[in-house]
C-alpha cells in the first residue's frame, strides 16, 4: 500500500448497462483492468495519460450468450506475451480472449451450469468453479482434471494456486461468497453471515473479522499480504489494515458486487448500478472538486432501510438534532443519525475531510406509530409518511390507511409527484413493512389493481380471448388445463393455471395468501380437438400409414419423417397421460429411446411445430410415475436442450419451455439435497426471462422460480447470486394479466 491516507474517489465509469459482477487487474497495459457484467460484455480499461484521474475503454469483448459473472487474468507466456483474459458466465461456458480482438480466441465447454468463479494458477493453468458442484483445471483448451465438490452451502472447498484441495471444518454460518489467497499457506473467505475469516491451508481458522452488516461478496488482498478490502450488500467498500476496518466508503448502490486492487494501489469496485468506481490514496489522482461533490450529492439522495444496515431500531422522538453534527466523529466511517423535522438523516464521518457527510435519508425506522389518525389535506389517515427525495427540499407526504392497497397507494404517490415507476416496489414494500400488525377494520369488499384502478385479477373470471398460447392444431384460445372439469374448487383457493373457482383477496384472512407456488402438481397440456387432429393426419398421410406406426415401440425407425411427424406427436402428447401408456413408453429402454428422439426433435435446426410438441410431450410425461422417473434421470440433458430453445421467437415454444421448468421445479420441491438440479432450474428460468415476452410464459417461469426457492435457503442464495431479484422486479408492475404482477411480488417477498 502506498501510505496510510484515506481513499477518495478517483473516477466513476458508467459504461455497463447492467450490474458489474467481476473485476481483475490486467497484465497489459500497465495499470489496466477488466470488468464483466450482466450485460454479457467484458471491457478493458486503461489509464488515460492526458487525464490522470480517468480511464478509457480500450476493448469491449463479446462471446457469452448470458450474464457474465467472473473474470481472471492468465499470466503472459511466450505465445501470449500480453496475457489472456478468461470470463465465465451463466451460459456454462468460459471464453478466453486476447487483447488483439473482441471475440474469443477459444471457448471452454464442459461445465453443466453457471461458471461462478475463475482463478489462474501456475504454468498457465486455470481453475474454474461452477454451480454444477465441480471445479475443473484447464491448460490451454484442455481440461486436465475435474474435481467433485460436496455441496453443503456452508463449508469451503478451496483449490489454491498449487491446486491442492482442502476441506475446512468449523466454517461460516451461511453461504461462502468469495475467497482470496494471502500467501502459500493462508487465505481469506467471506460469507453471507457478514463475517470474514482467515484460514491456514491446514483447515484451521485463525481469525474472524466483523464490520459489515450484510452479505459480503468480494475480497482482494494488498501486495503486503496483510491488508485487504471487502465489499458487500450493505452498500460499502471497507479497507482493512492490521486486522481492523480502517475506512468505510459507502456507495450509492445497494449491492457492491466486486473489487480489485490495481498495480498503483488504487481500488476498483463494481456495483449493481452498472458503475465502476475507482478510489485512490494519491492526492494527485483524486477526482476534481466538481466530481467529488457530484458523488457526495448522489450518495446523499440514497434511501436507507435500517433493517438491512447497522442503524438499529430508530425512534425519531429520541434522536438528536443537527447540533449533534458539531461534534467530530471517533473513527472513519462512523455513522450518526439526526432528526431533521419529521425526517431521519444518516451521516458518515470522513477523516480525510474532517466533517460529517450525508449518506442518505432513513425510511421505515420507527416501529412506534401514533395510534391516533392524522389529518392531511382535509382527510384523516392512519399513517402519513414523509419521504425525502430531493436534497434540501421539503419531504413528500405519503398518506395511507390500512384498508388501502399498498401498491395502488405507491403508484398514486409516484404519479402525483412525477417520480419514476421503477420505485414502485421500494415504496410499496416500505408501506407494507411499516404498517405490519395494524388492522383497523375490515378490508374493502374488492381490492383494486394498482395500475388500472379496476378490480383485482380473479383467476377464471377473464375472457378466453387473451391470445396467449393458441393451440396450433385446434386454433383455440389460451390453453387452460382441466377447463372442462366440473369439480368443485374450495372457495378462495383457485388454481391460477386452471382458472377454476375464482378467489378474491378480500375473502381470505390474509390478502397476501400465496395461491401460485409452490406448485407440486405439475401442469399438463390437455386441450385437444380430435377432429382437427384426425383431419391433419389424413391430410398428411394415407390413414393406413399412420396405423402402422401409431403406438409402436418408440425408436428412431418407428417415427415418420420429421417433416410430417407432428400429428403423431400431438396424439402422443395426449396418450402419454394415460397411466398404462405412460408406463409402456417411459419405462426401461423404451423410455430412453423416447427421450432421445424428443431431444432430437428439439434441436436448434428442428421445425418449430416439432420443438413445441416435443416440449409438451415431456411436460405431460410428468403425469405418471414412470415418466417422472425418466425425466428426472435425464434432467441435465433435457433442461439443457430445452434452454437452447429460448432464442426461438415462438410464444408457444416459450410457454411449453416454461411449463417444463415448472414441472421440474415441482418435483424438486422439498428436496434440500438436490442443489445442483435446483441450480439448473434457476439458471434456465433466468435465461428464459431474458428473452421471453409472452405473459403466460413469464407467469409460469415466475411460478417455477417461486417453487424452486420456497423453503430452501440455499436455493434462495443461488437465486440472489443469479441476480433474480433485479431481473424480475419489472414484472411486479404488470397488471394485465394481474397474476403476473401478484406472483412476481410473492417471489420477491420469498427472496
Amino acid at each position: 500500500m502506498s501510505g496510510s491516507n484515506s481513499y477518495r474517489l478517483r473516477c466513476s465509469l458508467a459504461a455497463h448497462e447492467m450490474d458489474v459482477r467481476g473485476l481483475a487487474a490486467a497484465a497489459f497495459p500497465h495499470g489496466a483492468f477488466v470488468s464483466v457484467s450482466r450485460d454479457r460484455t467484458a471491457r478493458v480499461w486503461v489509464p488515460n495519460p492526458s487525464e490522470n484521474q480517468v480511464f478509457t475503454e480500450m476493448h469491449c469483448m463479446n462471446g457469452h450468450s448470458n450474464f457474465v459473472s467472473c473474470v481472471c487474468i492468465i499470466a503472459p507466456n511466450e505465445t501470449y506475451p500480453r496475457g489472456l483474459i478468461a470470463t465465465g458466465g451463466h451460459d456454462n461456458n468460459i471464453c478466453v480472449f486476447s487483447l488483439d480482438r473482441p471475440d474469443p480466441l477459444f471457448t471452454l465447454k464442459g461445465h453443466k451450469n453457471t461458471v461462478c468463479t475463475l482463478s489462474s494458477g501456475k504454468f498457465g493453468t486455470m481453475l474454474s468453479g461452477s454451480w454444477d458442484t465441480t471445479a475443473k483445471v484447464w491448460l490451454g483448451e484442455k481440461c486436465l482434471m475435474t474435481l467433485q465438490v460436496k455441496w453443503n452451502g456452508l463449508g469451503i472447498t478451496i483449490v489454491v494456486s498449487q491446486f491442492g484441495s482442502l476441506q475446512c471444518g468449523a466454517c461460516h454460518e451461511d453461504c461462502v461468497r468469495g475467497l482470496a489467497v494471502i500467501n502459500e499457506v493462508e487465505f481469506l473467505s467471506c460469507s453471507n453471515d457478514a463475517s470474514i475469516r482467515r484460514w491456514m491451508v491446514t483447515g484451521e481458522c485463525v481469525q474472524v473479522y466483523y464490520s459489515h452488516t450484510n452479505y459480503i461478496y468480494s475480497l482482494a488482498v494488498f501486495p503486503n499480504g496483510q491488508d485487504f478490502i471487502s465489499t458487500g450488500e450493505d452498500r460499502t467498500l471497507r479497507v482493512w489494515r492490521k486486522g481492523e476496518c480502517s475506512q468505510t466508503i459507502r456507495l450509492p448502490a445497494q449491492s457492491v458486487w466486486c473489487c480489485c486492487i490495481l498495480p498503483d494501489g488504487d481500488i476498483a469496485v463494481g456495483a449493481s448500478d452498472g458503475v465502476i468506481r475507482v478510489f485512490t490514496e494519491c492526492q494527485e489522482r483524486v477526482a476534481s472538486a466538481q466530481d467529488l461533490q457530484a458523488f457526495e450529492d448522489e450518495l446523499s439522495k440514497a434511501i436507507i432501510d435500517p433493517k438491512t444496515g447497522d442503524l438499529g431500531d430508530i425512534k425519531i422522538e429520541d434522536l438528536p438534532g443537527r447540533e449533534h453534527l458539531d461534534e467530530p466523529g471517533n473513527r472513519d466511517g462512523q455513522t450518526r443519525l439526526i432528526k431533521e423535522g419529521s425526517n431521519v438523516e444518516a451521516y458518515q464521518w470522513s477523516v480525510s475531510d474532517g466533517r460529517w457527510v450525508k449518506i442518505g435519508d432513513v425510511v421505515g425506522g420507527s416501529s412506534q406509530q401514533n395510534s391516533k389518525r392524522v389529518m392531511y389535506e382535509g382527510k384523516e389517515y392512519d399513517f402519513v409518511f414523509s419521504i425525502d427525495v430531493n436534497e434540501g427540499g421539503p419531504g413528500l407526504k405519503l398518506p395511507y390507511n390500512v384498508t388501502d392497497d399498498p401498491w395502488l397507494t405507491a403508484h398514486n404517490f409516484l404519479e402525483k409527484n412525477d417520480l419514476s415507476p421503477m420505485f414502485l416496489d421500494q415504496v410499496a414494500n416500505f408501506i407494507i413493512e411499516n404498517t405490519k400488525g395494524h388492522t383497523l377494520g375490515p378490508a374493502p369488499g374488492s381490492a383494486t389493481d394498482p395500475f388500472t384502478g379496476a378490480g383485482r385479477y380473479i383467476p377464471g373470471s377473464g375472457s378466453d380471448s387473451q391470445g396467449f398460447g393458441a393451440d396450433p392444431f385446434t386454433g383455440a384460445g389460451r390453453y387452460i388445463p382441466e377447463s372442462g372439469s366440473t369439480g368443485a374448487v374450495p372457495s378462495g383457493r383457485a388454481d391460477p393455471f386452471t382458472g377454476g373457482s375464482a378467489y378474491s383477496s378480500s375473502s381470505l384472512p390474509n390478502a397476501k395468501t400465496n395461491v401460485f407456488f409452490p406448485n407440486t402438481d405439475g401442469v399438463m397440456f390437455e386441450q385437444a380437438n380430435t377432429t382437427q387432429i384426425l383431419v391433419k393426419i389424413c391430410y398428411t398421410w394415407m390413414y393406413a400409414k399412420i396405423q402402422c406406426c401409431y403406438f409402436r415401440s418408440i425408436n428412431q425407425s418407428s417415427f415418420p419423417s420429421s417433416d410430417i411427424v407432428f400429428p403423431v406427436l400431438d396424439i402422443l402428447r395426449l396418450a402419454v397421460r394415460h397411466p398404462e401408456v405412460n408406463a409402456q413408453l417411459c419405462g426401461g429402454t423404451e423410455g430412453a429411446s423416447l427421450c432421445n428422439h424428443l431431444l432430437g426433435l428439439m434441436s436448434s435446426e428442428g421445425r418449430p411445430a416439432n420443438q413445441m410438441l416435443a416440449l409438451r410431450i415431456l411436460c405431460n410425461c410428468f403425469s405418471g410415475s414412470h415418466g417422472r422417473a425418466l425425466l428426472l434421470g435425464h434432467r441435465d440433458t433435457v433442461l439443457s436442450r430445452a434452454g437452447d430453445l429460448c432464442v426461438v421467437s415462438n410464444k408457444n415454444i416459450h410457454v411449453a419451455l416454461a411449463t417444463l421448468v415448472l414441472n421440474y421445479a415441482g418435483r424438486l420441491y422439498g428436496q434440500l439435497t438436490e442443489i445442483e438440479a435446483k441450480a439448473q432450474c434457476l439458471s434456465v428460468a433466468s435465461t428464459a426471462l431474458e428473452v421471453v415476452q409472452d405473459k403466460e410464459a413469464i407467469f409460469r417461469l415466475l411460478v417455477a422460480l417461486g417453487t424452486t426457492v420456497a423453503g430452501d435457503s440455499t436455493a434462495k442464495d443461488l437465486a440472489r447470486s443469479l441476480g433474480v431479484n433485479s431481473q424480475i422486479s419489472k414484472y411486479a408492475r404488470v397488471s394485465d394479466p394481474a397474476k403476473v404482477g401478484e406472483c412476481c411480488r410473492l417471489v420477491l417477498d420469498e427472496l
